[in-house]
């Protein structure tokens, strides 16, 4: 079923005479529309191949229809199978729950679509292997997928990335990364499909270690081998429509990593961290320099130089909103901060780009099954009391 919505206003560039990419993308609520609000504006900003946000795909017909018309989509529908097989699709945006993640990614693979899904790639380490094998099969044919660990396009981390790998930190000794939130901090919070664990697959887990461990991934350009982890829920039942619902995930998290450069990391996690609201902090070491960042201050990168002399060596706070930044120069005037948000753009402006050169898009799926081996593993430690527990491949 499909409904129509207004002409979208999504204004297209790129090769004159050249065929639009069709666009769906399945999911409306958070994510869908973060994701929605990137495909309406990446070609304000950016140079990118031709597209159309041709239809949104949800399961309320009447609520995805009013989403489409304020999203900018030509369309609306109900029936994610029907929308993939249409040839006038050549995209999917996969922003539903991860439980459909797979099924819907690998359906959209061998239907000869390019996929972007949002993290974590799946809800078990089975189906985040059956998607990468898919992904893999599908990459042999020219068709291309991604993972949307968003975070890896904040101009200040991706100057992190570019600093580190420049050896401006020396040799990284260890990192520390934090993702604290406190939307669960109310014990009368309301039950929602992120607190079970057949909709969700694990908490705070899934939900934003994931991102913390990309990160340290991302940042390093480093491989975990080893892990020891603890897994605590500190409110076992929730308000539900019918009554009190048990909780079936965790609140929070902590790991030790192992690297495979020698370096040693640090990951903490909660939902239920009071008056934390969406901070992501990575602390990295090295014995030339350090880095600081906290999501809630997206535009800042603390850098402290340890080769000057002593008598001048502190943390000095660089504002990353010059046009010599990543992804800076497409945005306003030097002083101007840019927010959350972008980082989506940023990523739809990647994904066109790759898609464009014909070239394997970045984190790919065995980027996300990488942070999903670590993420089983932490859970596999966390069952036998924190034991240390080998990453699979190492």
């Amino acid at each position: 079923m499909t409904s129509p919505a207004p002409t979208p206003t999504t204004p297209h560039t790129g090769e004159p005479g050249k065929a639009p990419l069709g666009v769906a993308a399945i999911g409306y609520a958070f994510m869908g529309k973060a994701h929605s609000n990137a495909w309406r504006n990446v070609a304000s900003f950016f140079d990118v191949p031709a597209f159309e946000q041709k239809v949104l795909v949800g399961r309320d017909a009447e609520q995805v229809a009013g989403a489409a018309a304020r999203y900018g989509w030509a369309e609306s529908a109900t029936d994610w199978r029907q929308v993939i097989e249409r040839d006038d699709i050549h995209i999917v945006d996969i922003c539903a729950p991860g439980w459909m993640h797979a099924e819907i990614a690998i359906a959209a693979l061998e239907a000869g679509k390019h996929v972007l899904v949002e993290k974590p790639l799946a809800n078990t380490l089975a189906e985040a292997e059956a998607m990468t094998e898919a992904a893999r099969a599908a990459r042999a044919r020219g068709i291309q997928s991604m993972i949307g660990f968003n975070y890896r396009r904040v101009p200040a981390l991706a100057l992190a990335r570019e600093l580190i790998a420049e050896g401006r930190l020396g040799t990284v000794r260890h990192v520390r990364a934090a993702y604290l939130q406190d939307w669960l901090a109310d014990p009368g919070s309301p039950m929602t499909w992120r607190l079970n664990k057949e909709t969700a697959g694990s908490g705070a887990l899934g939900d934003i270690a994931s991102h913390a461990i990309d990160q340290v991934l991302y940042l390093l350009g480093d491989t975990v081998t080893e892990v020891s982890g603890r897994l605590h829920t500190f409110v076992d039942t929730r308000p539900g429509a019918d009554g009190p619902e048990h909780v079936t995930v965790d609140d929070a998290a902590w790991a030790t990593l192992t690297l495979a450069s020698g370096a040693l990391a640090s990951v903490e996690v909660s939902r239920m961290a009071t008056g934390k609201k969406n901070s992501l902090t990575m602390e990295i070491y090295g014995d030339k320099g350090s880095l600081l960042f906290d999501l809630e201050s997206l535009n800042e990168l603390g850098f402290l130089d340890a080769t000057a002399p002593v008598r001048e060596q502190g943390f000095r706070r660089i504002l990353v909103n010059e046009p010599d930044h990543p992804y800076m120069d497409a945005w306003w005037p030097q002083g101007h901060v840019i927010g959350w948000e972008h980082t989506f753009t940023h990523q739809i402006r990647d994904f066109l780009l790759a898609l464009d050169a014909g070239t394997p898009p970045s984190p790919s799926f065995e980027d996300g099954l990488a942070v999903q081996h670590v993420l089983a593993a932490i859970e596999e430690s966390a069952d036998a009391k924190s034991a240390i527990i080998q990453v699979a491949g190492h």
